[in-house]
C-alpha cells in the first residue's frame, strides 16, 4: 500500500489533506475518542462534551477555562513526521491544502501555509465585549483563572468551535472549494464522525480517495487505498 500511496502522490498535482486529532496524537496531544482520549476523563464534575460546549462557557467560565487550559492546550506541543510532511509535499507544490479539525495551530508550525481550520485555533483569541485580539501567549499568562482584558475587563473567549456553535461558513465554503478541485484527497486521523466536517468528502470528485487512520471508518469501502497505520510513520515513509 506504501508503494501504491506514493504512486499516487508522484501522479497528483493537487491534493487536498483533510485531518483529524489522530494527526496530533504523535505530538502527544490526546484525541477524543479513543479509550485514553479526553471524552474518557473521569477527573472533572461534569462530562467533557458538556464543558467545552457554548453554554457551559457561558454559565461556568471559571470550570470551562480549568479544563481548557487542563486538556485542550498544548503549549509546547511541536510538529510530529506527519505535519512535517505535509507541510513538505505544499513546499513541492503538490498539496493545495490541510484542512484540520485541530485547534492546535501545528500545521502552521510546520510551515503548511494554506491550513483551513474548521473548529478554531487556540492561538486565536478575542475579548467579547470589545473583541480586542489576544495570542495564546497573552492568555496563558492569565491561566490560573479567567483570562480578562486589559483594555475593558470584558472577558476573553477563544475562537475555537464549542459544541452548540456554527462553524465558519467561509472557512467550510473555502473546503468545499479545494476538495471540489482535488485530484487527489488525503483524510487522515479522523474517525469521520464529527459532521458537518465529515461530510466535506461527499464533494470530492476526483481520482484517489486515500484513508490513514489507526482504526476502520465507515467510508474505508469507497477509499481507493486504505492504511490502519500511524499516519506520521506512513507519510514520512511516502514523502521524499
Amino acid at each position: 500500500m506504501y508503494e501504491e500511496l506514493k504512486k499516487v502522490i508522484e501522479e497528483s498535482n493537487h491534493i487536498v489533506f483533510f485531518g483529524g486529532a489522530g494527526v496530533s496524537t504523535e505530538s502527544n496531544i490526546p484525541d477524543f475518542r479513543s479509550q485514553s482520549g479526553i471524552y474518557s476523563k473521569k477527573t472533572y464534575p461534569y462530562r467533557a462534551e458538556t464543558m467545552i460546549s457554548h453554554d457551559f462557557f457561558i454559565r461556568h467560565t471559571k470550570e470551562f477555562y480549568d479544563f481548557y487550559f487542563h486538556e485542550m492546550v498544548y503549549e509546547k506541543a511541536m510538529p510530529n513526521p506527519a505535519h512535517i510532511a505535509l507541510a513538505k509535499l505544499e513546499a513541492q507544490g503538490k498539496l493545495k491544502a490541510v484542512i484540520t479539525q485541530n485547534i492546535d495551530g501545528l500545521h502552521q508550525k510546520a510551515g503548511s501555509k494554506e491550513v483551513l481550520e474548521l473548529h478554531g485555533s487556540i492561538h486565536r483569541n478575542r475579548c467579547v465585549d470589545c473583541h480586542k485580539f489576544y495570542t495564546l501567549e497573552d492568555i496563558l499568562s492569565q491561566k490560573d483563572g479567567v483570562p480578562v482584558c486589559p483594555v475593558c475587563g470584558g472577558i476573553i473567549k477563544p475562537e475555537v468551535v464549542l459544541y452548540g456553535e456554527s462553524l465558519d461558513m467561509d472557512v467550510m465554503e473555502k473546503a468545499v472549494s479545494y476538495i471540489e478541485q482535488a485530484d487527489t484527497m488525503i483524510v487522515g486521523g479522523t474517525s469521520l464522525v464529527v459532521y458537518p466536517a465529515a461530510g466535506l468528502l461527499q464533494y470530492f470528485h476526483g481520482k484517489h480517495l486515500v484513508l490513514i487512520n489507526k482504526e476502520a471508518t465507515s467510508v474505508d469501502s469507497q477509499a481507493d487505498i486504505v492504511i490502519h497505520d500511524p499516519i506520521g510513520q506512513v507519510l514520512k515513509t511516502v514523502v521524499k
